[in-house]
């Protein structure tokens, strides 16, 4: 193996450590709680729906303003803030759970913190990136941190049960208050200078500039097509977890043994995915690799609804699901992330992957939630086959757009904050609004 590269960039490698430690923790904060709530609690369904709103819906809520004050401030002090104070919130778990004074309203506090801390840190580290690193660097910088984040996605949720199982859910909380420590280190180990966030000065209302961050995504061809793209990607995937695990054991017969082999499988092959996204990059360009990722993510999913009762046929379609799909959305992922990093200004980047972050959020949200009306109505596998489609149409509607054309990211000038880019085959146009 060769070490060059970003290998070779220190700063760069503890950002990656930070970033991956920290992916770490807040999978362990979202596995552990709702053992905690079911084990020791003794937390009814509601109870537990509740959980899971807390830690979702305040963060649609102020993903726009964490992006203006990331906008606003230098991002490496927003990142190490939001791993000391998630550990922080983290830790008063077990020591309500010492002193026999844990309740559930007490997890919904640390879910809604821990959420929007995340939010904060997310943000920020995407609008980091390319103050670290050269924009031509940005594909390698985000594939490597995706293809950490893949492995710690699947060691995350993999060590959560044993966690919960050895130490108990309260001291399992302690090692991930651990990690957000060990990420804020790696961080302040950065010695690169960060640039001067927007002067005071020339600061309006923090409302005022959540709508430039939104308009700056509505006025731009390939942005606006990367938000549609993200909608209806995100309400499909939505409605597809609300139903998956019902429809794969109670509508097929899988046992929840085989599934979690399966699900490793899909771990593996997003980490193949993020490996091979530069390359797809550089052999098909920019722009056909975005759009056959999350179409083929979509068709993928077709295979689960077409999917037998439980036998080899069934499992196979459910092992080609995860190797084709969530692979090929990952290379979706990484090239659709590092064309905003290269196309936005870094004024304005902090809003823009902000709203990104909240359109993702907000219809997978709305996906779960409707998702169970969905398969009441029209039964699990037509649900299934309605939330591929939705996949689908969001890589219809990205292949009929300007980032079909788009070769190489890196080309790509950057967007100055409320300006707009159209593009042809690649090529730069000059703005469509003053």
């Amino acid at each position: 193996m060769r070490f060059d590269g970003l290998w070779k960039h220190p700063d760069f490698l503890r950002l990656w450590a930070g970033q991956t430690v920290s992916v770490f923790g807040s999978l362990i904060t979202h596995a552990t709680l709702p053992f905690i709530a079911a084990l020791l609690l003794d937390a009814s369904a509601l109870q537990m729906a509740g959980l899971a709103a807390a830690g979702m819906a305040p963060s649609v809520l102020v993903a726009m303003h964490a992006g203006v004050w990331v906008d606003r401030l230098r991002r490496r002090p927003v990142m190490i803030a939001a791993d000391l104070l998630r550990a922080a919130i983290i830790i008063t778990i077990p020591i309500a759970f010492w002193f026999d004074a844990l309740h559930i309203a007490h997890l919904y506090v640390v879910a809604l913190g821990s959420g929007v801390l995340t939010i904060f840190f997310d943000v920020a580290y995407q609008s980091y990136l390319p103050t670290l690193v050269s924009r031509d660097e940005l594909l390698e910088g985000n594939s490597k941190l995706t293809a950490s984040a893949s492995v710690s996605e699947f060691a995350g949720f993999s060590v959560s049960g044993w966690l919960v199982q050895v130490f108990n859910g309260p001291v399992a909380l302690l090692i991930d208050a651990a990690t957000f420590v060990g990420s804020a280190f790696s961080l302040g180990a950065i010695r690169s200078p960060e640039p001067p966030p927007i002067p005071a000065a020339e600061r309006t209302s923090v409302r005022e500039e959540a709508v430039d961050g939104l308009r700056t995504v509505m006025r731009a061809p390939v942005l606006r097509a990367l938000a549609l793209t993200q909608a209806f990607a995100a309400f499909g995937f939505g409605v597809f977890a609300a139903l998956y695990t019902l429809f794969v054991t109670r509508g097929l017969g899988f046992e929840p043994a085989l599934l979690g082999v399966i699900y490793g499988i899909g771990g593996i092959s997003s980490l193949l995915g993020a490996l091979f996204a530069q390359r797809a990059a550089r052999r098909w360009g920019v722009g056909p690799a975005m759009c056959a990722g999350v179409t083929m993510m979509g068709v993928s999913m077709l295979f689960i609804a077409a999917a037998p009762e439980a036998g080899v046929i069934g499992a196979v379609l459910l092992i080609a699901q995860q190797i084709s799909g969530d692979g090929m959305y990952t290379v979706y992922d990484v090239n659709a992330v590092s064309l905003r990093q290269s196309m936005v200004d870094d004024r304005m980047l902090g809003r823009v992957n902000a709203f990104m972050r909240m359109l993702e959020l907000a219809f997978t949200l709305t996906g779960v939630l409707l998702g169970g009306v969905i398969g009441e109505f029209v039964g699990l596998r037509a649900a299934m086959t309605l939330s591929a489609c939705f996949v689908i149409t969001g890589g219809v509607l990205l292949i009929l757009s300007p980032a079909r054309g788009i070769r190489s990211a890196p080309a790509v000038a950057p967007l100055e904050p409320g300006s707009a880019l159209s593009l042809e085959a690649g090529v730069p146009q000059p703005p469509a609004y003053p």
